[in-house]
C-alpha cells in the first residue's frame, strides 16, 4: 500500500504534536515530507530526527540559520515564501493546516490549486476567504477534510447522508474557562484564569477564544462553507461534557450525532486516513455508563455576545468576518501579553466590526486588504488602551 505523503503546518504546536504522534503510530500509512514551525526550535529538531522530513519551514531567520547548519540534507526555509514553498512541493498528497490565526491561508490556497487534499484545523482559513476555498476546491477536486472536533463529527455524520436531507447542524459548545460566571464576575479575570479550560488541552489562542466564545463563532462561519448549509439551520448549545460533538438534523426528524472522548487524535486521524477509519493506538478510554450523564443547555447570546457578533457577520458576508477574525487575533494577543482586560477583547472586536465599511463586490484581494486594516486599527486602539491606563 502506497504511503500518504504529508505537509504539516504548525507542527509544533498542540494539534500538530497530536497529528505527529498520529504519522508516527502508522508508520506503513503515513510519511511527513514537510512541516512548518513557530519559535520551538527544540521541537522542531526532534521532529527532524524522528521523521526526516525532505524540507522544513521556520517562523523565523535565526532559527533557519541555525537548523540549515545542523541538518544539511534537509531543505529550509523561512517565513511567509517559505509557507508558499512547503505548499507547491510536488511530492505529497495532503496538507494539514494547524498553523494558528490567517498566516495558514496563502499555503492552503497553493495547495487547493494543485488539487492536493486538505486537513483543516485553521478556522480562519475558511473564515476570511470561505468562497475563493470551496469554489478552487470544487475546480481542482481537493478534498477539504475538517480537523477541529465539531466540524470533523458533522463530516462523519454525513458520510452516505444525502446533502438535501438535512434540515440542520448543531454544534456542541464545551462553555469554555468561565461557563458558569456572570459578565460581571468577569472584570478582573486572569490569563490563567482563561487558560483553565475544564475539558480541553489546547494551545494559549484557541483556549482563550474558547473563553470568549470568539472560537464557536468561527466554526459556524466555517461551518456554513464547509457543508453550505445557511447560517438560520447551523445552531450551538452548550454542551459540558463535550462527549458529543456535533449534531445533524434530517428532514424527517432524525438526529445523528457523533460522539468519543476529547482526543484531537481521532479527527486529525480520520482526516488524514479519511475515508477509512485505523485503529487508534493508545486509545483514550471512552465509556458512557462511566460519564453517567450528559447535559445540554441553550446558548445565551447575552452572556456570549461574540458568538451573536459572530451570526452577524457570517450572514453579512465580504470582508466582515475577515474583520471579525482579524481584531480578535490582535485583541486575543494584547490580552495575552497583559495590554487589555479579558472584557476589552470584546469591546475590540465590536468596535472593529461597527467600523467597517463594506461594499458590493468584495474580491479576495480587498477582503484581505481589510483584514490588514483591521489589524493596524485594532493594534493602535490597543496601545491607546495602555497609554490611557499608564496615565
Amino acid at each position: 500500500m502506497t504511503k500518504k505523503k504529508i505537509i504539516l503546518l504548525g507542527a509544533t504546536g498542540s494539534v500538530g504534536v497530536q497529528a505527529l504522534d498520529v504519522i508516527a503510530a502508522h508508520p506503513d500509512q503515513f510519511e511527513l515530507v514537510g512541516f512548518a514551525f513557530g519559535k520551538n526550535i527544540e521541537k522542531a529538531r526532534e521532529i527532524i530526527q524522528a521523521f526526516s522530513p525532505k524540507i522544513v519551514v521556520a517562523s523565523q531567520e535565526s532559527s533557519q540559520i541555525e537548523l540549515a547548519q545542523e541538518f544539511p540534507s534537509v531543505e529550509i526555509h523561512v517565513g511567509a515564501e517559505g509557507l508558499i514553498t512547503l505548499a507547491q512541493l510536488e511530492a505529497y498528497d495532503i496538507l494539514l493546516n494547524a498553523i494558528v490565526g490567517s498566516v495558514g491561508l496563502p499555503p492552503t490556497i497553493e495547495a487547493v490549486k494543485l488539487g492536493r487534499d486538505i486537513a483543516l484545523a485553521n478556522k480562519e482559513t475558511l473564515v476570511v476567504a470561505g468562497y475563493t476555498i470551496m469554489a478552487e476546491a470544487a475546480r481542482t477536486g481537493s478534498k477539504i477534510l475538517p480537523v477541529d472536533s465539531e466540524h470533523a463529527a458533522i463530516f462523519q455524520v454525513l458520510q452516505g447522508v444525502q446533502k438535501s436531507d438535512v434540515r440542520s447542524l448543531t454544534i456542541t459548545a464545551s462553555g469554555g474557562s468561565f461557563r458558569d460566571q456572570t459578565r460581571e464576575e468577569l472584570l478582573d479575570v486572569t490569563l490563567d484564569d482563561a487558560l483553565a479550560h475544564p475539558n480541553w488541552t489546547m494551545g494559549a489562542k484557541i483556549t482563550l477564544d474558547s473563553a470568549t466564545m470568539v472560537n464557536k463563532g468561527l466554526e459556524v462561519i466555517e461551518a456554513h462553507h464547509l457543508f453550505g448549509i445557511p447560517y438560520d439551520d447551523i445552531h450551538v448549545v452548550l454542551h459540558r461534557e463535550s462527549v458529543v460533538h456535533s449534531m445533524v438534523t434530517l428532514k424527517d426528524g432524525a438526529v445523528l450525532a457523533q460522539l468519543g472522548a476529547t482526543d484531537m487524535r481521532e479527527p486529525i486521524q480520520y482526516a488524514l486516513s479519511y475515508p477509512r477509519h485505523l485503529t487508534m493506538h493508545n486509545e483514550t478510554p471512552f465509556d458512557l455508563t462511566e460519564i453517567g450523564a450528559l447535559h445540554f443547555e441553550k446558548m445565551d447570546l447575552v452572556r456570549f455576545p461574540m458568538l451573536d457578533l459572530a451570526y452577524r457577520v457570517g450572514k453579512l458576508g465580504g470582508g466582515y468576518p475577515a474583520v471579525y477574525n482579524a481584531a480578535n487575533e490582535i485583541a486575543n494577543q494584547a490580552f495575552q501579553d497583559g495590554k487589555i482586560t479579558f472584557l476589552e477583547i470584546e469591546q475590540l472586536i465590536t468596535r472593529a466590526v461597527f467600523e467597517h465599511m463594506e461594499f458590493d463586490g468584495q474580491t479576495l484581494h480587498q477582503i484581505l486588504a481589510s483584514d490588514e486594516r483591521t489589524r493596524q486599527k485594532v493594534t493602535q486602539w490597543v496601545e491607546d488602551l495602555t497609554q490611557e491606563k499608564v496615565l
